[in-house]
């Protein structure tokens, strides 16, 4: 698959919208990339899922609760890879669990994301995965808003693999002027 290919679908299913937004991490932004619309669209996850396959080896992959489950779920079965589901914060019920599934200990493992801005809810799987023994090099991520997330990884020794960037999804896209 190409990036445009890509790019087209996720402006076909109006993932991508221009106003002014509130980012989870308190900034605000122009455009938003709406993960919940490409992430419950058939056509796009399908492209997704195997674009990530195509990254991969013999790694265990790992998602992100809430957000990347889908992803991981379905790049999972297109790879034919395990995946674990790496909550927020560990669960204060049942088993008490982090991390959700079965991690190899000491194996390799990949984290799945959707969007990437400053790289924190990466950073944060990819520590909970060392505490539990794991090995992560890599972290997977469909858009990359290029606004620190990968200079964050880089930090932990952690490459950020973009399927797209910003610069890429918004190269002809027509933002609204800025009140700058």
């Amino acid at each position: 698959m190409t990036n445009e290919g890509l790019i087209a679908a996720l402006r076909d299913t109006e993932a991508v919208r221009f106003g002014e937004f509130e980012l989870s991490h308190g900034g605000t932004s122009q455009y938003y990339v709406d993960k919940y619309v490409f992430e419950t669209d058939p056509h796009c996850l399908d492209l997704i899922a195997e674009a990530f396959a195509e990254r991969l080896g013999d790694e265990t992959l790992a998602g992100v609760a809430l957000g990347a489950v889908p992803l991981v779920t379905a790049t999972s079965l297109a790879a034919d890879r395990p995946y674990v589901i790496v909550r927020k914060s560990t669960k204060e019920y049942g088993t008490g669990n982090r991390i959700e599934g079965t991690l190899p200990e000491g194996g390799e493992v990949v984290v799945v994301e959707d969007i990437a801005t400053t790289g924190q809810s990466a950073v944060d799987a990819v520590e909970a995965l060392r505490d539990a023994g794991a090995t992560v090099n890599r972290v997977l991520v469909v858009v990359d808003r290029e606004e620190g997330a990968a200079e964050a990884m880089a930090e932990y020794d952690v490459d950020l693999e973009a399927l797209v960037t910003a610069s890429e999804l918004l190269a002809d896209a027509d933002l609204p002027e800025s009140g700058d």
